[in-house]
């Protein structure tokens, strides 16, 4: 059996193309849907790998026309991960309307042009990437499912409250050093 030279490069291009233009050795398996708002108000949609989005501080899009689109992290105000490309208001309701079930720190941001957004992170800060903040939006049933918003993009980041699992009551004995208010 004959071995052969293959190459990731496509034909007619020299050895010297830059690392950012080479083709990747593994592609991912999925891609998510997202649109993408620029601080001028533009937007942007089509597909991120979900595992590693960010890659040297610009955010790599494969848009709707095929075309692989890098965009500064300074020049977005929020990627929404969106179940269709469909829907016009990416998000219909920022804020909850009551105290969130689902675990995890229940944080207001608050962008540059004074919008004002909610959502729940995990309460391992560690889960979430160096450039920004990954939440879960107050309506999970709308079109959008994840918000990902870059750190240069806020003013402020508020933690609200930390939602966690409900405690279990202490099994024992009553503790009788404290008085009670109403005896029979």
């Amino acid at each position: 059996m004959r071995e052969s030279n293959l190459s990731l490069q496509p034909a007619g291009r020299p050895s010297d193309v830059p690392v950012a233009l080479k083709m990747p050795a593994t592609m991912p398996s999925t891609h998510k849907k997202v649109i993408v708002r620029k601080s001028d108000r533009d937007s942007v949609s089509g597909y991120v790998a979900p595992a590693n989005f960010v890659v040297e501080g610009k955010l790599e899009l494969l848009n709707t026309s095929g075309n692989v689109v890098a965009i500064d992290l300074r020049d977005i105000k929020a990627v929404y991960f969106v179940r269709d490309f469909s829907d016009s208001d990416v998000m219909s309701r920022k804020t909850f309307t009551t105290r969130p079930r689902t675990e995890g720190l229940w944080v207001r941001l608050k962008f540059k042009d004074n919008e004002v957004i909610e959502g729940i992170m995990p309460n391992d800060l560690s889960q979430n990437p160096a450039e920004g903040f990954l939440i879960n939006p107050p309506d999970l049933r709308s079109n959008t499912q994840r918000v990902f918003v870059p750190r240069a993009s806020l003013t402020s980041v508020t933690v609200i409250a930390v939602v966690g699992a409900a405690q279990r009551r202490r099994k024992g004995p009553p503790d009788t050093r404290q008085v009670t208010l109403f005896d029979p």
